[in-house]
């Protein structure tokens, strides 16, 4: 295997070159996607979904429209992904308002969030597509996801929503490896999962608390962390980050000015978990609850 690419990104996560195996299961993505003659693409910005973007664009030409859904429930990083990842491949892009948080139980942050959440956007893209005169939709679910239990498949099945990526079993490190090869910015992107996953099943979500997590992860990434999660506690902000980056946060200056920024953006409190980042840390609390169920 052929070792990192030094071009990648401070803190992407490294990927191989794929293998032979990786590159057999891109040219069977194309020839299932070739037959369709027009498809849109729900295109978060992330990398899942750009190689998926990427191969309806070699296989579709301009039979391809990427549709972004726009939530405040969303990363600001992967709408501005997305029109990267867009325009670097001549893809015809459009945005979408998702309304999820006004129309939905999502607001009141219930176990099966992810499936409101998935479920709205998806209408809302489906909806732009059958506007567009397109007919089949596609998204960027890969099999590590199968492993799983999350809610969002369910919206995926009911809406008859096609998943590519999964029928030609393509797992995320292969991705991560073909979206390197094919030159696409964001293949080492860390996952960056929906804004909702920050807070307390039950916990009322709404945009100005969704705003202030955001920034309070912003101003930890500015300090090279990658992986970063603000859980918001309401009065409590419980940062995540791996334990190896706990020196960056309690650093002599640095302690004291990201407390100061916290309380600016309305927390009283600002703790840092010791166990560090994690999947599922918002189920640890919640009885029933298994880490497979929770976004990242």
């Amino acid at each position: 295997m052929i070792g990192p690419d030094p071009s990648s990104p401070p803190g992407a996560a490294s990927a191989p070159f794929p293998d032979e195996a990786a590159r057999a299961k891109y040219a069977a993505l194309l020839e299932r996607l070739r037959p369709l003659g027009r498809a849109a693409v729900a295109f978060s910005g992330g990398v899942d979904s750009s190689l998926l973007l990427c191969a309806a664009r070699e296989a579709l030409g301009e039979g391809v429209l990427a549709v972004t859904a726009v939530s405040p429930l969303y990363h600001s990083l992967e709408r501005r992904s997305a029109g990267e990842v867009a325009a670097r491949l001549g893809a015809r892009h459009i945005f979408v308002d998702n309304a999820v948080l006004e129309r939905s139980p999502a607001r009141f942050n219930p176990r099966d969030r992810c499936y409101h959440c998935k479920l709205w956007g998806l209408r809302a893209i489906g909806e732009a597509a059958r506007a567009a005169g397109i007919a089949v939709l596609l998204e960027g679910s890969n099999v590590d996801d199968l492993q799983d239990d999350r809610p969002g498949f369910r919206a995926i099945q009911e809406l008859g929503v096609r998943s590519p990526l999964c029928e030609v079993g393509m797992g995320k490190t292969e991705i991560r490896a073909l979206a390197r090869e094919r030159g696409l910015p964001n293949w080492g992107q860390p996952a960056l999962a929906c804004l909702g996953s920050r807070f307390p099943y039950g916990d009322e979500i709404t945009p100005q608390r969704l705003s202030r997590v955001e920034k309070g992860e912003e101003a930890l990434r500015a300090l090279g962390i990658e992986q970063v999660r603000v859980r918001d506690h309401g009065s409590i902000a419980r940062i995540e980050v791996p334990a190896e980056a706990f020196g960056r946060l309690t650093a002599p200056g640095v302690r004291e000015r990201l407390a100061e920024r916290f309380r600016e953006l309305g927390f009283t409190y600002t703790a840092l978990d010791l166990t560090g980042y994690r999947l599922g840390a918002m189920n640890e609390g919640a009885r029933g609850g298994s880490a497979a169920e929770a976004a990242p």
